[in-house]
């Protein structure tokens, strides 16, 4: 055979090979979105009963559109991480005319985790990092008399690291100035500077990640200074992603750290940039919450996940919202409709 013929050959054989291997994937793709639609139009989770024996060790991931509002209680303990969008519009932009959820978010606290005398006890309240789809609500709820807040876990906001379009078209200097104010006022020490050693919440342990911005001369999103959480109780893994992407690494440089989960709160309320192959592959959730509406979530990014490891999918709009009990070694019961 000439050299010409060998060189066409295996041009051929390598143009096959690439068809092929591209139909293969094709069809993975195919076969993952056939199977996410059919779990994401399966029957509503059963409704959370009235009595759920002690201990209670669970997360209460609540529907406030398109924001995150996430209650933590274990053994007669509660905690606050994000607090969902807000009514305010401090700068009148009109991208940011959105519907607000605070006061069914402090309504849900008063029903959930008041005491006898109606008074709620925070161990501590978490923001992620400042947008007002995680910070919004809190000020409202901080300075509710009704509500005692032990301490807050808030970085900085640093405008200097942030993209000029983002500083333009967002308020993220009002709504983390609302929070740090609502605090002040009401005396609560703010830890701005947390650091990632474990500590006791209840029955549960709780760590921190990303809990310092990486080094970096360009300008990124807010989304990567988002403080995330480990939940561990006796083998049973949760992880808070907050508004974790890819865009910058940071996923990348955490999975290895977070390791193995038993359940996933989707970074980025699923969109675009978040959830990528490596870090689903690292944590490798059986359940995955989707805190969006239904109508809102991002079909890419859930159609990989199903891809890479088939989880459970529960939306916290679908669902009305979605209380995860925590038992021992992966063990998690999901309720739904626990909003009135």
């Amino acid at each position: 055979m000439s050299k010409t013929k060998t060189a066409i050959a295996i041009v051929t054989a390598a143009v096959l090979c690439g068809a092929a291997a591209f139909g293969v994937i094709a069809l993975r793709n195919a076969s993952a979105k056939k199977q996410l639609a059919a779990k994401l139009d399966s029957d509503l989770l059963p409704a959370a009963p009235q009595e759920i024996s002690a201990p209670r060790d669970c997360v209460h991931f609540l529907s406030t559109g398109t924001s995150d509002a996430i209650l933590l209680e274990s053994n007669g303990h509660f905690a606050m991480v994000d607090a969902g969008e807000d009514t305010d519009n401090p700068r009148n932009l009109p991208g940011l005319e959105l519907p607000g959820y605070e006061q069914e978010v402090l309504a849900y606290l008063k029903q959930h985790a008041a005491d006898k005398t109606g008074k709620v006890h925070l161990d501590f309240v978490l923001g992620t990092h400042s947008h007002s789809d995680h910070l919004g609500g809190f000020d409202t709820i901080i300075a509710d008399p009704d509500v005692t807040v032990d301490r807050a876990y808030l970085k900085v906001y640093d405008a200097s690291k942030i993209r000029e379009s983002e500083i333009i078209e967002w308020d993220n200097q009002e709504v983390y100035d609302q929070m740090v104010q609502a605090l002040q006022a009401r005396g609560v020490p703010i830890v701005s500077e947390p650091d990632d050693a474990p500590f006791s919440f209840g029955n549960l342990t709780l760590t921190m990640f990303n809990i310092k911005d990486p080094v970096s001369e360009k300008k990124v999103g807010e989304n990567d200074q988002s403080l995330c959480l480990l939940i561990e109780k006796n083998g049973t893994r949760v992880f808070l992603a907050a508004d974790l992407d890819n865009y910058s690494g940071d996923e990348k440089r955490l999975a290895p750290q977070i390791g193995k989960v038993d359940l996933l709160k989707v970074g980025h309320h699923s969109y675009s940039g978040s959830s990528s192959t490596g870090f689903i592959r690292t944590l490798f959730p059986e359940v995955c919450i989707i805190t969006n509406r239904f109508e809102s979530m991002d079909r890419t990014t859930l159609s990989r996940i199903e891809r890479l490891c088939k989880p459970q999918f529960y939306v916290t709009g679908k669902e009305n919202g979605i209380l995860s009990v925590l038992g021992d070694q992966g063990a998690i019961t999901c309720y739904g409709q626990i909003q009135s």
